[in-house]
């Protein structure tokens, strides 16, 4: 298998944090009513949606009719959405400067709603390094879907054998495998920058 020599970038948990938990936990003050919310009303099946392309409005609205007591949680799902994100990864960051600074092509593919996409890209200005981003609410599709790992290679102007992709979800992983892409599971930060040594787009 050739050597990689474009990145892929997952954005949630792998740029910058995501957890709905950051937003809820200020509005529940006690754990188990923020447990039993998160769990049985804004689940992330129910979140899942809006990385398809439904609106947060429209989404909300078909949540409200079935849980009317907590309407005013449920829109807070859209309206403080950018409260759910961060704090930027740090060692993320910092790689995606340094393959920037070695002319390494840099793209993103994120399951992330379009309506949220704009105010995640202000948080770092890691994201400017990135050629192309494909955004799930834009296309309608999510990952793992296999169509949108072979949109965001199209778009790369690259073959999956030639993008090194990095996410935080296994079952992502083991889709973008499959399709031929080199694949890393993000799950700590201090194994980043040795394993874009090792597939040879960081010098040691």
């Amino acid at each position: 298998m050739r050597a990689p020599r474009g990145v892929l970038w997952d954005v949630g948990n792998v740029i910058v944090g995501w957890s709905p938990r950051r937003l809820y936990e200020q509005i529940f003050q006690e754990p188990a009513a923020c447990d039993r919310f998160l769990s049985s009303v804004c689940t992330l099946d129910w979140h899942i949606e809006h990385d398809r392309g439904v609106s947060f409005a429209d989404n909300a609205a078909t949540l409200i009719a079935q849980y009317p007591e907590h309407e005013a949680e449920i829109r807070l799902w859209g309206d403080r959405f950018i409260d759910m994100v961060g704090p930027v990864i740090d060692q993320s960051e910092s790689a995606i400067h340094a393959l920037a600074a070695r002319g390494v092509p840099q793209f993103g593919l994120t399951n992330m709603p379009s309506e949220a996409w704009p105010a995640v890209t202000a948080l770092s200005p890691a994201f400017a390094c990135f050629r192309d981003t494909v955004v799930s609410g834009d296309e309608g599709l999510v990952k793992p879907d296999p169509a949108i790992f072979r949109l965001a290679a199209e778009r790369a102007g690259m073959a999956p054998q030639d993008l090194l992709f990095i996410d935080d979800s296994a079952a992502n992983i083991a889709s973008a495998a499959a399709l031929g892409f080199h694949v890393h599971r993000f799950e700590d930060p201090a194994h980043l920058f040795p394993v874009l040594v090792g597939h040879g787009l960081l010098e040691a």
